[in-house]
């Protein structure tokens, strides 16, 4: 936010870029704050978008996003999953998911996806929403199992894990995205320039592959569809901030809930590894 409302308060000449990501929507409506996501700046365009996953560790006996919730249906308030947050668009979004698949999960926040990750492999929370770069190698060593992705296609580089819509909750959205914006008043040829140099660089074919190595997606929508975009974003995470009643604070659990949540996980797991095999009943996917 201090680079934010730097960027706002610097003059409109060219000289100075912010790049965005959903906490530039997100924070004006959790806080007061001098400038307005909106009006305080000029849309360049919206680079790179990023999906995420619901991992479990690997040893974990829920093999599928539906193994997890109807597990979770069956013991509420036994299972947990732990992000960024609070008020990240990974806390948004589970939350989104809490309610349209009526479970009863304790979100457990993180200052960064590094710890969140080192309690699910530790055994202290059931699952872990986190971004593929967090995620990737350790997926990739067979530490952890994701079980469902927010691309609205599988993504390239993991192809066996199943998205969102494929689950069956069609109007999930939680891809992170990075956009670039100026101070509002930049003169408009200094903005199609940038412009210009922003979307050529984005067809460079050595850049596409290192981004593409780190799972990060080119976009290219610039200027006034970037505008609408970020519109688009700042009405729907406000109505949902509202709606679901999330705030900003800093509620990391002390350790003494941390202890009970490591029980809880750990006695919900071994439930779910005695009860019988059963036939589990999964949404029908949403194309």
């Amino acid at each position: 936010m201090i680079a934010t409302e730097a960027a706002a308060r610097a003059d409109p000449n060219g000289n100075t870029l912010l790049i965005t990501s959903p906490p530039f929507v997100i924070n004006t409506h959790l806080r007061k704050l001098n400038y307005d996501p909106l009006t305080s700046f000029e849309p360049i365009c919206d680079l790179l978008h990023t999906p995420t996953f619901i991992v479990v560790d690997n040893a974990s006996p829920y093999q599928t996003l539906a193994d997890l919730l109807d597990a979770a249906r069956a013991q509420p308030g036994a299972f947990s999953l732990a992000s960024i947050g609070p008020a990240t668009t990974t806390h948004i979004a589970f939350e989104m998911l809490k309610r349209a698949a009526n479970v009863n999960m304790t979100f457990v926040p993180y200052p960064g996806n590094v710890p969140a990750v080192n309690a699910l492999l530790g055994g202290h929370v059931t699952s872990v929403f986190a971004d593929y770069a967090a995620v990737a190698e350790l997926l990739k060593a067979g530490k952890l199992r994701a079980l469902a992705v927010s691309s609205r296609t599988r993504m390239e580089q993991l192809p066996d894990v199943p998205t969102f819509i494929e689950s069956g909750y069609k109007d999930f959205d939680a891809d992170i995205w990075f956009g670039v914006v100026a101070p509002a008043n930049t003169p408009k040829d200094t903005l199609s320039q940038f412009t210009g140099w922003f979307t050529a660089a984005l067809q460079v074919p050595e850049v596409k592959a290192k981004f593409a190595a780190l799972g990060l997606l080119p976009v290219g929508t610039c200027g006034a569809d970037f505008g609408a975009y970020l519109r688009k974003q700042y009405e729907e995470y406000g109505r949902l901030i509202r709606e679901l009643n999330i705030r900003g604070d800093n509620n990391k659990p002390p350790g003494r809930i941390m202890r009970v949540l490591t029980r809880r996980t750990r006695q919900a797991e071994n439930a779910s590894k005695d009860r019988p095999a059963a036939t589990v009943s999964q949404a029908t996917p949403t194309r």
